[in-house]
């Protein structure tokens, strides 16, 4: 694994995440997320045992990062918003692998660590739709299309169904203790037509193509869950 430090934003030097952070990370999500839910998860298997490779996951509920990081057969460094990284979350997101990113402008040092994931041959967790919502992938940004084509790396579709279907009695903010939330992971897929062009147009391509597999594979998912 790369050690040494690359420049990111403002000349701040930058090393690649942890990938054994990482590892732990999944752990501690094993444990909490198959403690306090029941996941379901379909379609493990389809994610690379190796190399580079982004986890495309949809997003409606808090939860469903941490759920993907423990049921993922690989350790994953999701890019979160730098709002989360509050108080003691912030050392210990950071020592899990996990990216910050400021999504109010283009965060350099983000993208050179997410970028560092790739170039290491590891997993990206990336919510395309940017912040949480409806989780129907109906509206994408152009980061996931950016990372794919210059990191190189297949996406794998992941669906999240049931995470935000009911609140909690005990706590409203999650799903139901011991209630079912369905992963279910697509086949992997190239964003890039092959020509390995970074252009704008060739991003925006590349975009369209990536919804149109991700709301394919969402749609799959719900028939597949009943959800």
């Amino acid at each position: 694994m790369r050690r040494h430090p690359r420049r990111g934003e403002a000349g701040r030097q930058v090393t690649a995440p942890s990938q054994r952070g990482a590892e732990v990370g999944r752990r501690i999500g094993v444990g909490l997320m198959y403690g306090l839910w029941k996941p379901r998860v379909l379609g493990a298997w389809k994610v690379p045992a190796t190399g580079p490779v982004i986890l495309a996951v949809n997003h409606s509920h808090n939860i469903d990062g941490p759920m993907v990081m423990g049921v993922a057969p690989r350790p994953t460094h999701f890019l979160i918003k730098k709002e989360a990284f509050v108080g003691p979350l912030d050392p210990f997101l950071l020592a899990i692998g996990q990216l910050k990113v400021d999504r109010a402008v283009a965060d350099r040092t983000a993208i050179t660590r997410a970028l560092d994931v790739l170039t290491d041959g590891g997993v990206l967790g990336i919510f395309p739709e940017g912040s949480r919502g409806e989780g129907d992938f109906a509206s994408l940004r152009a980061g996931l299309a950016y990372f794919a084509v210059r990191g190189g790396a297949p996406i794998v579709p992941v669906a999240v169904l049931g995470s935000a279907e009911k609140s909690g009695r005990l706590i409203k903010a999650l799903p139901p203790l011991r209630s079912r939330v369905d992963v279910v992971f697509g086949d992997p897929f190239d964003a890039g037509d092959g020509s390995g062009r970074r252009t704008r147009k060739a991003l925006d391509e590349a975009t369209e193509r990536i919804q149109k597999q991700l709301a394919a594979h969402l749609d799959d998912a719900r028939r597949l869950t009943g959800r």
